[in-house]
């Protein structure tokens, strides 16, 4: 009777935390799962993933979806393992809390009303309701301000989506062949999809696919993603070469790909 108590009280921790979270995508949900246990001084799940190849070390990462995962060596005892996250457990449950302070506007659903603001290429811009105009698009971008047709409200976030998605396309596609050109590197396609965990992707045959989320990134951060996307035309991997070359072509790579982790929960819509 005790345990199924227990049970019923996690299920329905999960069933809270999700549904305040559901609307900002799964990572929000896990995030404040993991604060939760890291405040309550519980066990915090981690995953192991095993390397055959060169790896000497055990690295713990925090991903942006909250999974906390180590790697290490393919032989590594679970003792060991075990022992290395005790070591960073404080500093998992401090990262953990930093990352939940983030996501604490992003676990509340979007209403869409007027005021709430919404990212674009780094910045933030209130929603403006108004009356539909002869000429005018269901969705605009002007003078600092979204302006919404007040006769959308029924598929409103699906008309954020598609605008977002036409910027997106618009402006990935733009700087793919700015760099293409300055790389000497050429997809074979560009798309844009939906992926909320992964803002980037390149294909055996040189496929580009981009998250229309990355839009409301900065400039800079965009176009880090686009470059890691097109060295994979030239390295199919993430080894110490492929970072090499990227180092080469930005130097201050490091500094984008910590600022998207660290808010990757931010670009959602």
């Amino acid at each position: 009777m005790k345990d199924l108590k227990n049970k019923q009280n996690k299920e329905n921790s999960f069933y809270s935390y999700c549904e305040r979270g559901k609307k900002a995508g799964a990572a929000v949900c896990r995030l404040l799962l993991l604060a939760e246990k890291a405040t309550q001084a519980t066990e915090i799940p981690y995953h192991i993933v095993k390397s055959k190849k060169r790896r000497k070390t055990l690295l713990l990462t925090i991903e942006r979806d909250g999974r906390v995962v180590i790697r290490v060596p393919y032989n590594t005892a679970e003792s060991e393992i075990h022992a290395f996250f005790k070591r960073k457990l404080s500093w998992v449950k401090k990262k953990i809390d930093e990352k939940k302070k983030r996501v604490q506007d992003m676990s509340h659903p979007r209403r869409f009303v007027e005021g709430e603001k919404f990212l674009y290429l780094g910045e933030q811009y209130p929603l403006e309701i108004r009356e539909p105009g002869k000429g005018r698009g269901k969705l605009a971008l002007s003078h600092g301000v979204f302006f919404l047709n007040n006769d959308c409200a029924k598929k409103v976030r699906e008309i954020f989506i598609k605008w977002y998605k036409e910027r997106a396309c618009e402006i990935f596609t733009e700087r793919v062949n700015f760099y293409s050109r300055k790389l000497k590197l050429y997809p074979k396609e560009i798309r844009i999809s939906s992926a909320k965990t992964r803002y980037g992707s390149c294909t055996a045959d040189n496929k580009l696919f981009f998250s229309f989320r990355l839009v409301m990134a900065p400039y800079s951060r965009i176009d880090y993603i686009i470059v890691h996307e097109l060295a994979h035309i030239k390295i199919k991997n993430h080894s110490g070469r492929f970072w090499r070359y990227i180092e080469e072509v930005m130097p201050e790579y490091e500094t984008h790909k910590k600022w998207l982790s660290k808010n990757s929960v931010l670009l959602d819509i």
